[in-house]
């Protein structure tokens, strides 16, 4: 039977080989044709913004925010809107029309970059542009392997250009990436390197989001953040975008309204700035795709500002806000561009007239060990490794899903020896943030770094205490890594930390459809990249015990 789609960028693709019927994210078809045209139209402008540069000519601010906002509508669960990523694609023609009369020379461009069209014709390019139009599988992979690295790392730029941080050489590789991906001349090797090096700018991105978020909101420190619910009306606000919070609390104070965080917006608590806001109450719920049903009890609003969006329900679809690259059919939507102040006086209209949320849950938990708040704990940290008190670390870092088989993780984190500690970072720590493992010695045994947006903080404690112990080699400490994956951002912390150099990286609780068999042995034999096995297995791998 002819696919309706092809898509395999996300873990939960079905049966571990791809979509081809609709999405299991929800995305349509008809969505899905549009997703990868704008791919191919960004590849193609990219083609043209690399030529200009290599012409000396310098490419706008706005044409690299664009080329990051259009990736970003292809992560998984950001943008559901058809029409939306239409009008994507037609804006991004247009401004590639205009660059290429900036081109002293425009011979051979690759055909993306050349490539216009009427929107009566986006259907009919889209059915030759998907991911199966590279027919060697390996090429294929190692193609989709750097783009979903790309994606992830253009989440990570957008962050911090809505904050008015940019890096000028980021924007230049992920656009000189995009147009290598055209290039037919490529070889595997070349492949590989090249994805090797979208690792390189990963840290170079997260470096520049950690920047961007510290120097606005002050770093994450300890923090206790409530679970419970108030007695007033709220809004619920999910996703990754800190600016987005930050106008909303802004906006809402003394309304009558508290505005509660939802899945990876928990980190936000841990910011220092954010806690001068009596309203901003706690966090409600817990990883996004719980959200359908959390989401119902919340009775008020919530506004979506990242990926992680799940299509809604009809019952809640009216109280459903998206902005920045989300999109939702049916939902409203809050524009604003990179530095203005968005208007939200919608939503908190809307949140007026609503019943006080439905409470799930009480207590509290805690969060705030991003690296400035875990190198002022160093010497403790230390001495408890030294002492043997801290046999060793875990990365936990990473996403959270919805399949049974992330289970595991719970199992794992509730069967570990009581003498490690979890590092995480993301919403994978839903699977057991909440259980009461304790601490060792005052230090609590899940030191929460943040987002998946904050992962950067893994990379610089384990180099920090590379430095601390005095190793040559980050694979010396005493760190085993068992990471959870979902989508692109988790694709671009791999990359990254292949990058910094380290090995033996498991991958759950699927090893991505997208890497072919070969790519995925070279990632086997050259960094030790390995699935999960069962829990007590993998415990006495890990532990030896």
């Amino acid at each position: 039977m002819e696919n309706k789609m092809f898509c395999f960028q996300c873990q939960e693709t079905a049966g571990c080989k791809g979509c081809t019927i609709c999405g299991v994210c929800g995305k349509k078809p008809e969505v899905a044709a549009m997703q990868d045209l704008l791919v191919f139209a960004t590849k193609g402008l990219s083609a043209v913004t690399t030529r200009l540069r290599a012409e000396g000519k310098a490419v706008p601010a706005e044409v690299n925010h664009l080329v990051t906002v259009n990736l970003f509508i292809t992560i998984t669960n950001a943008n559901f809107d058809r029409e939306a990523i239409v009008r994507a694609i037609v804006h991004t023609l247009e401004v590639k029309r205009g660059l290429l009369t900036q081109l002293a020379d425009a011979a051979a461009l690759p055909g993306a970059a050349t490539w216009d069209a009427p929107q009566a014709e986006f259907d009919a390019k889209a059915a030759t542009v998907g991911v199966l139009s590279t027919a060697n599988e390996d090429i294929r992979s190692l193609r989709e392997l750097i783009v979903y690295g790309l994606k992830g790392l253009s989440a990570y730029s957008k962050h911090a250009n809505a904050l008015l941080q940019d890096d000028a050489e980021i924007d230049a590789f992920i656009q000189s990436a995009l147009a290598k991906t055209l290039d037919d001349s490529l070889d595997a090797a070349a492949l590989t390197a090249l994805a090797l090096e979208t690792g390189k700018f990963g840290v170079q991105g997260m470096a520049l989001l950690d920047k961007a978020n510290t120097s606005a909101y002050g770093n994450p420190e300890i923090t206790e953040v409530e679970l419970g619910v108030r007695n007033r009306p709220g809004i619920l606000i999910s996703g990754h975008d800190l600016r987005d919070l930050e106008m909303l609390l802004e906006q809402s104070a003394g309304q009558g309204v508290d505005i509660y965080t939802h899945s990876e917006m928990l980190p936000a608590h841990y910011y220092p700035a954010f806690k001068k806001y009596p309203h901003f109450a706690g966090n409600y719920g817990n990883a996004w795709w719980r959200q359908k049903e959390e989401f119902e009890k919340f009775h008020g609003p919530i506004l979506m500002t990242t990926n992680c969006v799940v299509p809604p329900a009809e019952s809640y679809k009216g109280r459903l806000w998206t902005t920045g690259a989300v999109g939702v059919p049916g939902c409203n939507h809050i524009d604003g561009a990179y530095g203005a102040v968005k208007d939200f006086s919608g939503i908190i209209a809307q949140a007026k007239g609503c019943q006080p949320p439905e409470q799930l849950e009480t207590g509290k938990i805690v969060g705030g060990f991003a690296h400035e708040q875990v190198f002022a704990l160093a010497d403790k940290v230390v001495a408890a490794v030294k002492s043997g008190a801290i046999r060793k670390f875990v990365v936990m870092a990473g996403c959270d899903g919805r399949m049974k088989s992330r289970e595991y993780y719970a199992e794992f984190a509730a069967k570990l020896p009581k003498d490690v500690v979890i590092l995480t970072a993301g919403c994978a720590k839903y699977k057991y943030n909440k259980l009461p493992l304790g601490d060792i010695g005052g230090i609590p045994r899940v030191l929460d770094a943040g987002q998946c947006n904050d992962s950067y903080s893994l990379a610089l404690i384990a180099l920090k205490l590379k430095e601390v112990f005095g190793l040559d080699d980050i694979n010396k400490l005493p760190i085993a890594f068992n990471i959870a994956w979902y989508e692109q951002k988790a694709v671009i912390v791999l990359l990254a930390l292949l990058h910094l150099g380290v090995k033996n990286i498991h991958l759950g609780p699927t090893l991505p459809a997208f890497l072919s068999p070969n790519v995925a042995k070279v990632l086997v034999d050259n960094f030790g990249i390995a699935g999960i096995g069962t829990v007590d297995d993998d415990i006495r791998l890990f532990f030896g015990e």
